[in-house]
């Protein structure tokens, strides 16, 4: 997600940070990149607009361009209006009492409405609550089917009526259902169209009125652009919507519905689903969104997410080694294991601050962990223990175990002894320090500190090399 927009930014703020000193006019090119940059991501023409021109006196009206910095302040200012464009947002669900809590999805055939239904009900039940999924899209094949395996799979119950045909009757009797089960949220799944009719918003309006949903979530594909901001506006004029989900949130690279749709409808982006698994919902935080907009990365989402999926007796463990310096490559395994559930490598990097101008110069096609995996499982428990012992041919035998290469088997050792350094040292730190070295590289990163790509270290000639070169010279 926002990739392309993430690499305009980064490469306006290095042009202003390799400034001295910068003018009215410097700030006025910027903004001019800024704004065709936004149009590029698909972001609406009257957002990007007023979104530059209130940059612009902002910078102009604050101490830019006396600033020994420059650079830093303006990705300061540019995140507080992206923030305030997105912004703000309550993620928290209010659940009346006594319950049901009823939860109204609607949106366009293929936004992924019934997959959301269920990423909700998982949400929910990590939550600590009862859902009930409720099937009333009547008009998609197998939709009912569809809501009836997620709700298998999470082992919460799906109402539906066999052969029924409206789904306002259908809607009305699960409510009654869900409160003598004593569910605590009914999440009712709707139909959708291709594009937005009378048939679909009249049925829509009338499952509404029959069951006063207490919250009503429009489900966006990100990947429509200003088809999704505009159907987010159409709906709203109908149904009075509480906020909106945006879909497919990690296939979108440009990221022009998340920053247009609040100034458009005027209603906050709640939620955004990643990948296809039940658990890939997360709360929309615009300050979050900014700061990865600008390469700054997620480090709050990261941790919550790391949270969520690390044991923490495992990772007691893992700190008291570190601390001792004792960390070997069995625990890297555990950890490079633990690292999957959270996702892709490179979308865990892009969270890193620091990580993002640097994410071109690697190349990540998603099996990296799977690889490492390899190699450490074909090293005896001896060379797992003490990697210093590999040598030319513990390598080679290493490589033709799992089937690779004997200098991958090398890259992946080196990158063990970075990680192990860094651990040790990062063991070391308290909250506060981590927090400041992560906001440092952030800043950094943004205002064009560290570069856009890994900087390859040039090889070093042996002493034969050199009077061999020399020699050369000389015959020339």
């Amino acid at each position: 997600m926002f990739e392309s927009l993430t690499s305009k930014f980064n490469g306006v703020f290095r042009q202003l940070s390799g400034r001295g000193r910068i003018s009215e006019d410097n700030v006025r090119d910027a903004m001019q990149q800024v704004r065709q940059a936004l149009l590029e991501a698909d972001v609406n023409y009257q957002v990007a607009r007023e979104f530059c021109d209130t940059v612009m006196d902002k910078a102009i009206g604050t101490e830019v361009l006396q600033s020994l910095h420059p650079g830093q302040l303006m990705v300061k200012i540019v995140q507080d209006e992206l923030t305030e464009l997105m912004g703000p947002v309550d993620t928290r669900i209010w659940f009346v009492e006594p319950g049901p809590t009823i939860i109204m999805m609607a949106g366009l055939q293929g936004s992924g409405k019934t997959t959301t239904c269920g990423k909700l009900a998982r949400y929910l039940l990590d939550a600590g609550k009862k859902p009930m999924l409720v099937a009333c899209d009547l008009q998609r094949p197998a939709a009912v089917d569809q809501l009836t395996v997620l709700g298998d799979q999470l082992g919460v119950s799906t109402f539906k009526i066999e052969d029924e045909k409206n789904p306002v009757k259908v809607a009305r009797k699960a409510v009654q259902a869900a409160s003598a089960d004593s569910c605590d949220v009914v999440i009712v799944d709707t139909a959708g169209r291709l594009h937005i009719d009378e048939e679909m918003m009249k049925e829509a309006e009338d499952i509404a009125s029959a069951i006063h949903p207490h919250q009503i979530y429009l489900v966006c594909d990100s990947m429509t652009g200003q088809d999704a901001v505009n159907s987010a506006k159409e709906f709203n004029d109908r149904l009075e919507l509480d906020g909106v989900i945006l879909t497919k949130f990690d296939s979108d690279a440009r990221g022009g519905a998340a920053l247009s749709v609040k100034a458009v409808t005027g209603k906050p982006i709640k939620f955004i689903g990643t990948g296809e698994k039940l658990d890939g919902l997360e709360e929309f935080h615009p300050d979050r969104m900014a700061g990865r907009i600008l390469g700054m990365g997620d480090v709050v989402t990261l941790v919550e997410r790391a949270q969520r999926e690390f044991d923490e007796t495992e990772a007691q463990k893992l700190q008291e080694k570190m601390a001792k310096g004792r960390f070997t490559l069995e625990d890297f395994l555990k950890q490079m294991r633990q690292m999957q559930k959270m996702g892709p490598l490179k979308d865990i990097l892009k969270m890193m601050p620091g990580m993002s101008g640097q994410l071109d110069a690697l190349q990540l096609d998603g099996n990296e962990i799977s690889q490492m995996e390899a190699i450490i499982l074909s090293m005896t428990p001896t060379e797992r223990d003490d990697p210093s012992i590999i040598d030319a041919p513990r390598r080679r035998r290493i490589a033709r175990g799992c089937g690779a290469q004997p200098n991958d088997v090398s890259g992946m050792v080196k990158q063990f002894r970075q990680v192990s350094d860094m651990m040790k040292q990062m063991s070391g730190m308290k909250g506060k320090d981590r927090m400041a070295f992560a906001q440092k590289m952030s800043q950094m990163s943004a205002a064009g500190g560290l570069p856009g790509k890994v900087k390859q270290r040039s090889k070093r000639l042996t002493k034969k090399e050199r009077a061999k070169r020399r020699k050369a010279k000389k015959r020339h």
